[in-house]
């Protein structure tokens, strides 16, 4: 059986000093082994290739056989990791929360706890003829959201 931990750790071990970040490893029951990484700048294909033969290295062929996949997290994919959160401040998101309600907005903090996003709306304001755009600074807490990604 493959350990996902060993797997974990030679991930970690091969990023030190780059701006790369494991988002998850995924193994199936037929150890088909799944690595999604993510980056602060881009995700590069020559980083890719080093990181699968760093792991398949680390791991023993002829103990277990196993197929390896290493690659991007993907830009229409929900955040799955807070670093995501932090790289992407000042970009358009989509969020919907667990209660059904879809807003786009502009990322504009992030903590541990929450994140904020800045909504424009139009509001109409009594005595002028036209709506007038207004921004609303509105927090999510991690756990009232059902996914947050970046909106194009």
């Amino acid at each position: 059986m493959l350990s996902k931990d060993i797997i974990i750790q030679a991930i970690e071990q091969k990023m030190v000093e780059t701006d790369y970040f494991l988002i998850d490893v995924k193994i199936s029951p037929s150890n088909e082994v799944v690595v999604e990484i993510d980056s602060d700048s881009a995700v590069d294909l020559d980083f890719c290739v080093a990181l699968s033969r760093h792991i398949e290295e680390v791991l023993n062929r002829d103990t277990e056989d196993f197929s390896l996949e290493v690659g991007s997290y993907g830009i229409t994919k929900e955040f799955a990791v807070l670093r995501q959160y932090v790289k992407n401040i000042g970009q358009n998101v989509e969020i919907l929360s667990k209660s059904g309600i879809k807003l786009r907005g502009k990322l504009s903090e992030v903590c541990s706890e929450y994140f904020a996003v800045k909504i424009e709306k139009r509001v109409k304001i009594e005595g002028k003829k036209r709506k007038i755009p207004q921004t609303e600074t509105k927090k999510f807490y991690y756990n009232e959201v059902k996914y947050c990604k970046l909106h194009f």
